[in-house]
């Protein structure tokens, strides 16, 4: 039986890498995203098994009309992936340049989380997939807003696990913090940097496993661990 999923943020990227594995395995995803002829050549790699809408997620009542559009056309969604995300530095602390960042990775996150989540209540089951990151484990001087929006997400995100864990419905919620991926956001090479579409199969083993919390690759788990334990004198020298 075909599942049905959507994919928030899904031009390039994570997004898009995800949304051609669901397409191999067995589930009709629709894909949003700001650039339409992005969205279109994915579709043209599988047609019937993508619906495309061009959407902003700053645009709060787009994205419940959307939502709420995409429920009515493929009646129940199984799987709701959030793969919309920004951030870059500021050095001055110009709230114009962290203002895209908090509107996108806190307001636009949360909404769709919310909206997923009564969803999956009303429906009495579904997965929720939060692309976070291992920025939310600290704070950076370079980039706050970012960091800060990323440790919102997934303490929202494991807000919303508890809330499914106490509803004893087969409701599932997944944090996925990748290190460092190749996607357009990236800053340059780095270490330990993975292509989109190696992350990418790692999330979908993550959503498959129904894991609560999963880091991307598995070898940012030991960077996640030292960053938790290292003194803050000493982790403000380093980063």
């Amino acid at each position: 039986m075909m599942k049905n999923a959507i994919i928030i943020g899904a031009s390039s990227g994570i997004g898009k890498d995800l949304a051609i594995i669901l397409s191999e395995n067995n589930y009709k995803t629709a894909i949003t995203g700001r650039r339409i002829e992005k969205l279109e050549e994915i579709k043209s790699t599988n047609p019937q098994k993508f619906i495309v809408k061009q959407h902003n997620i700053t645009n709060y009542d787009q994205t419940t009309q959307i939502f709420n559009d995409l429920v009515k056309e493929m009646g129940t969604i199984d799987l709701v992936i959030h793969s919309s995300g920004i951030g870059e530095p500021n050095y001055q602390l110009d709230f114009k340049v962290d203002l895209p960042t908090i509107q996108t990775n806190v307001l636009g996150a949360t909404q769709l989380y919310g909206l997923a989540y009564n969803l999956f209540k009303k429906q009495g089951f579904g997965h929720l997939v939060g692309i976070t990151s291992v920025a939310s484990i600290r704070g950076n001087r370079h980039v706050p807003a970012y960091f800060a929006s990323k440790s919102y997400q997934a303490s929202y995100l494991e807000s919303l696990w508890f809330k499914a864990y106490k509803s004893k419905l087969p409701i599932y919620v997944t944090d996925i913090q990748p290190g460092f991926v190749d996607t357009p956001m990236a800053l340059g090479k780095t270490f330990w940097m993975a292509s989109s579409k190696k992350a990418a199969q790692q999330i979908y083993r993550a959503i498959v496993l129904k894991k609560k919390k999963t880091y991307i690759t598995k070898r940012w788990a030991l960077v996640a661990f030292v960053m938790k334990l290292v003194p803050s004198k000493l982790y403000a020298k380093l980063f």
